[in-house]
């Protein structure tokens, strides 16, 4: 055995569809696609939800739930990781530097999860009680934005 002699395993590797290229490519004629009908001819066929007309199945289901249109979804970040921070003012600018947040104009709400030991001046779109209570505890200030 040497390197001369190395062969892929039978059936491991499969040849290429080669559509469109006559008779010798062994898909000439109708190119794999039978013969006439929506599916044969180019651009035919039907939308992925299409059931042959049959009521499709998100028309059949309920509707479920409720969506609230406006409602305000905060990015959130606990003390503990603004505890990490050598900063003296903390804004979302600067928590989408350090990686804490990943869209910039989204509201940040700090949540107080952690504790909090450094007098920093944070601000935010909002707080929850319990970070504002040991924001103010360490001597930081809150700002609301």
């Amino acid at each position: 055995m040497d390197l001369a002699h190395l062969r892929y395993a039978p059936k491991s590797r499969k040849k290429r569809k080669r559509l469109g290229c006559g008779e010798g490519s062994g898909h000439g004629g109708t190119s794999t696609r039978g013969h006439k009908g929506q599916n044969a001819r180019s651009g035919g066929g039907v939308r992925p939800s299409f059931e042959g007309g049959q009521m499709p199945l998100q028309r059949r289901l309920p509707k479920r739930g409720f969506h609230n249109l406006f409602r305000i979804a905060y990015q959130v970040v606990n003390l503990e990781d603004l505890a990490k921070l050598d900063e003296k003012e903390i804004t979302p600018e600067v928590l989408l530097r350090r990686g804490l947040i990943k869209q910039r104009g989204t509201p940040v709400k700090i949540l107080g999860h952690g504790e909090f030991k450094q007098a920093a001046e944070i601000k935010a779109h909002a707080f929850s009680a319990s970070a504002r209570a040991k924001i103010e505890q360490a001597g930081g200030t809150v700002t609301v934005l």
